[in-house]
């Protein structure tokens, strides 16, 4: 009995001896961060179990006690605007244990996210050194989210709170920025944007795996990514790899020494498949450490992944997926907007059918879209007009989620259509300022009879009404707008807001004849 009890009193002593847990803030928590007025906000991190922890800021004081895990949670009540910087500190009941941030702002917080179009900087947007100088603006902050894949959720994020100076701004996300600056100067608040984004990476690496699998249209395609991501032969590809690299170096050499421009350098299959993550991979790493930071809404750019051959058709699954889920995760119904695919000269159906998925998920409540097709550049996939996708995106915030009065908060959206006789009609909607056919007759259009012939057509506009045509077809049935990858188009409403592409009908994806 003696040597249990002196037994039971070294593993005390053992256990007490053991390093205390560091007292730590999720990593989205940091100097010059900017909470999210007008809701409750969750605070988070971690501690000793059983450890308690108060959070104090703006005259509230909360307190929560750590879990078994030693994570602890704690939520501050809604808390008005304010660009006044106060600190927010983190404090526990152990001496000695205590974090203090400095210069947090309450206002409106977005978190964006995508492929390379929404982390492209704004050091390659047009007129750099103008916005440089122009850029001198303390109460837009970006944290960056620099996280890699998991093949499991994440608990902790990776990155900072940058404030927005002429010297920083250049890092920062063009999409969001733009957007971004646009809220901070209407609604006259502070403003956090969120960048969680990597190029080159289709939607399903954002979609938490478990919401795939459980979605019978995405279903066999999962599986079969699956299978494939299990059979990749890392050695075979590494091999292969070296080998096509040496005969570019070899390639690249001589077209330096006949002064022509280089070959195109291979990519590098395992740094490829590494940053994409597979199913779900980009949702553990770069999404759900952040969950449930408090933020008003989303902002997604991205498609042109999922634009390549047989990618195409499942969008319209992908999307509306990704955006319940996220919504569900974070507990609310989000207001979630994303940029439609510009104008671009690649081959091929899946950029007309990413285009489509987009629209048509507009049916979920609470969405917009942002039509670029008009401010596109067919010979670069990076567009460096970000200006006008941030101010298009801002309108419809600005409008739908804010209220505000705009003059549009959409392109023209079509809204019915029917055949009469010889004629197509389709209405629409955001009309606003009447529609217009910007520099001169409307472009754009075909259509076709039940032999399915695609044939270009006049149009013209009645209202909110466009008339389309054609000679060589004598009973349309069915019509195309801008049924392009870079398609001649000039539909526009009176807020000089393109209208989206669309189709009425749903035969194979080849591309309308517009008389291009």
């Amino acid at each position: 009995m003696k040597k249990l009890l002196m037994l039971a009193g070294f593993l005390l002593a053992s256990l007490a001896a053991l390093p205390a847990a560091d007292l730590k803030l999720a990593a989205v928590f940091g100097d010059h961060l900017v909470l999210q007025r007008d809701k409750p906000v969750p605070v988070w991190g971690w501690a000793d179990p059983g450890e308690k922890i108060t959070v104090e800021f703006a005259g509230q004081a909360k307190t929560a006690t750590a879990d078994a895990a030693g994570k602890w949670m704690v939520k501050l009540g809604p808390l008005a605007a304010s660009a006044e910087p106060r600190p927010l500190t983190v404090q526990s009941e152990k001496p000695g244990r205590k974090i203090e941030l400095s210069d947090v702002l309450v206002g409106e917080v977005w978190l964006g996210s995508g492929q390379s179009n929404m982390a492209m900087g704004v050091s390659r947007a047009k007129d750099f050194e103008a916005e440089k100088a122009a850029a001198n603006l303390p109460l837009l902050r970006m944290f960056r989210e620099e996280s890699a894949s998991s093949p499991a959720p994440q608990p902790e994020a990776k990155g900072k709170w940058a404030v927005c100076s002429p010297e920083t701004v250049g890092a920062f996300s063009a999409t969001l920025y733009f957007f971004g600056r646009e809220l901070h100067r209407e609604l006259k608040v502070p403003v956090g944007l969120i960048n969680s984004s990597v190029g080159g990476t289709p939607i399903e690496s954002w979609i938490a795996a478990e919401a795939q699998a459980s979605s019978p249209e995405l279903k066999a395609a999962t599986e079969a990514a699956a299978k494939a991501e299990a059979a990749f032969d890392e050695a075979a590809a590494k091999a292969n790899y070296e080998k096509a690299l040496a005969r570019w170096k070899e390639q690249a050499a001589k077209a330096k020494a006949a002064g022509q421009p280089a070959p195109r350098k291979p990519l590098d299959p395992l740094a490829t498949r590494a940053r994409k993550g597979g199913g779900g991979g980009l949702f553990n790493g770069k999404i759900a450490p952040l969950i449930p930071y408090a933020i008003r809404g989303v902002v997604w750019y991205q498609g042109e992944a999922n634009s390549q051959p047989g990618k195409g058709p499942f969008y319209q699954y992908q999307l509306p997926l990704l955006v319940n889920d996220w919504r569900a995760r974070w507990g609310e119904e989000l207001p979630f907007a994303w940029v439609q695919l510009p104008n671009f000269a690649r081959p091929g159906e899946g950029w007309m059918l990413v285009r489509e998925a987009m629209l048509k998920t507009l049916r979920l409540p609470r969405t917009g879209m942002a039509i670029t097709v008009d401010i596109g550049d067919a010979k670069d996939i990076h567009p460096k007009n970000k200006q006008d996708v941030g101010k298009r995106l801002a309108l419809w915030a600005l409008g739908e989620v804010y209220g505000q009065k705009v003059a549009s908060t959409s392109g023209p959206l079509p809204a019915g259509h029917e055949a009469r006789g010889s004629e197509m009609v389709v209405s629409f909607k955001h009309a606003d300022g009447g529609l217009q056919a910007k520099g001169g007759e409307l472009k754009g259009f075909a259509v076709a009879g039940e032999d399915r012939q695609w044939k270009p057509a006049t149009a013209r506009i009645e209202g909110n009404q466009v008339i389309v045509a054609s000679p060589d077809v004598k009973k349309p049935i069915a019509l195309r707008y801008a049924w392009e990858p870079d398609p001649q188009c000039n539909l526009f409403n009176g807020a000089g807001l393109p209208a989206s592409p669309f189709r009425t009908d749903d035969w194979p994806e080849t591309p309308a004849a517009t008389g291009k």
